[in-house]
């Protein structure tokens, strides 16, 4: 498996494996209403604003990797960071199960979003369970910790809605619900990968910890079409 498709990993998944997923056309799709706000273009360097502006309600927010070109009138920057992408290049993680781990369905969206609310992990929205696998970690019928999969191509697949509810914090939730999700990946011939914020030292620093290695930094934004 050639890394050349984390150069333009939302292109390539929202036109290859998620397409059913996205709208939009042959240069520029975003994931429909209910998924990930992420959008795509085919080449990032020379974007095709014009292309999505028919798949965007007004005042809709979205997130765009890859690219820095400036969006034309009718499209406004509201964030503009760097993202740093990280590979897996660790062994498969040993197993362990002193905490009981359920898999993560439609009954457990309305908590998967307050979670999602209360801790912001990245772009996420009430369909995005349905690109791939999600896990959680529930007590006393309160979902307390999640993660879960969402971009994908070729054999690649993003580790992503990764947290735990502040109370719950330290308990290494998160970090138990990852290497649960790596091997179910490793399992099934895919190669995990994430994104994390770049000045987010101490995520990455945990991340290296286990097994993710850095690939590449990102251009990241958030726009909105006004």
């Amino acid at each position: 498996m050639s890394l050349e498709l984390l150069d333009n990993i939302p292109w390539r998944s929202l036109n290859g494996a998620h397409a059913r997923f996205s709208a939009g056309s042959d240069t520029a799709r975003r994931y429909g209403p209910g998924f990930a706000p992420i959008l795509g273009f085919r080449d990032p360097s020379r974007a095709d604003w014009d292309a999505l502006a028919a798949h965007c309600e007004t005042d809709e927010h979205f997130y765009s990797s890859g690219e820095s070109s400036a969006p034309p009138e009718g499209w406004t920057v509201e964030i503009d960071a760097r993202l740093m992408q990280m590979v897996w290049s660790g062994p498969e993680p040993a197993a362990n199960d002193a905490t009981e781990i359920v898999a993560l369905g439609p009954e457990h969206v309305p908590q998967m979003i307050e979670l999602i609310a209360l801790t912001r992990p990245g772009p996420f929205g009430p369909r995005t369970p349905e690109l791939g696998e999600y896990i959680g970690v529930i007590e006393s019928g309160r979902l307390i910790a999640m993660a879960g999969e969402r971009m994908t191509a070729g054999t690649l697949v993003e580790i992503s809605g990764v947290c735990t509810h502040p109370d719950d914090q330290g308990r290494g939730l998160a970090l138990l619900l990852m290497q649960t999700l790596l091997r179910s990946e490793l399992r099934r011939g895919a190669w995990p990968f994430l994104h994390v914020m770049t000045d987010n030292h101490r995520a990455r620093a945990i991340y290296e910890r286990l097994g993710f290695k850095p690939h590449q930094e990102l251009p990241l934004r958030v726009v909105s079409r006004g």
